[in-house]
């Protein structure tokens, strides 16, 4: 397997573009989000589904847990910045919250 190559910040941003509510880290080559979900169940659930999809991708994310929040930092340490493995993940996590919204609202 191929060692992950890091994106250049202008790819970054041009990706960040397209996922809601991302942000760059400041000081640090990573991007980040902030989930608010309708309780602790929802927000536990989430983080279950994504361990699964990040464990079959073999990248983790660096996140916290507080009741209905979870806050999420991407990047790839071995390629010292983010690469596309972080955007791929970002995009699960987003399909994974807007799926536990609709889940909330029912």
């Amino acid at each position: 397997m191929s060692r992950p190559v890091a994106l250049s910040e202008a790819h970054v941003l041009e990706a960040l573009a397209a996922l809601d509510l991302w942000e760059l880290v400041p000081a640090r080559p990573a991007i980040r989000r902030t989930y608010v979900f309708e309780n602790f169940i929802e927000a536990f659930g989430f983080m279950t589904r994504v361990a699964m999809v990040a464990e079959s991708l073999d990248h983790h994310p660096e996140w916290s847990n507080v009741y209905n929040r979870v806050e999420v930092v991407l990047t790839t340490h071995d390629a010292g910045g983010v690469t596309a493995l972080d955007l791929t993940l970002a995009r699960r996590m987003d399909a994974f919250a807007q799926n536990a919204s609709r889940r909330s609202d029912a």
